[in-house]
């Protein structure tokens, strides 16, 4: 039993590392602002999940359990709040979202 433990924790934490960098190189390689945003909030907040679970099955106290609970539920009440946030926010602003005709008139201006 124990054995699967730590064969499902580190499944987690693997699948969970790999999001993030998923997410990054999203972030590098994405062209403009809304989908840098989308390709972190949505990496970030199931690859943490993915941890955190990870984490839970490593740990039997009861303890560090609820704490990483509240953690993880903090976390997924939080992140879609700030990405939703702050993507409305860059909107009301003016950033406007990178379409196909967006990017042939900015290419003909050049």
């Amino acid at each position: 039993m124990e054995m699967l433990l730590e064969v499902l924790s580190g499944s987690f934490l693997l699948a969970g590392s790999l999001l993030c960098l998923a997410g990054g190189i999203g972030l590098i390689r994405f062209p403009d602002f809304y989908t840098r945003m989308h390709a972190s909030g949505v990496t970030e907040t199931l690859a943490t999940s993915m941890i955190i679970i990870g984490l839970m099955l490593q740990n039997p106290g009861v303890l560090v359990l609820m704490k990483l609970l509240i953690i993880w539920l903090l976390i997924l009440l939080t992140s879609p709040t700030s990405g939703h946030a702050l993507a409305k926010a860059a909107y009301r602003s003016g950033h406007k979202p990178l379409t196909t005709y967006n990017q042939e008139s900015s290419s003909s201006k050049r």
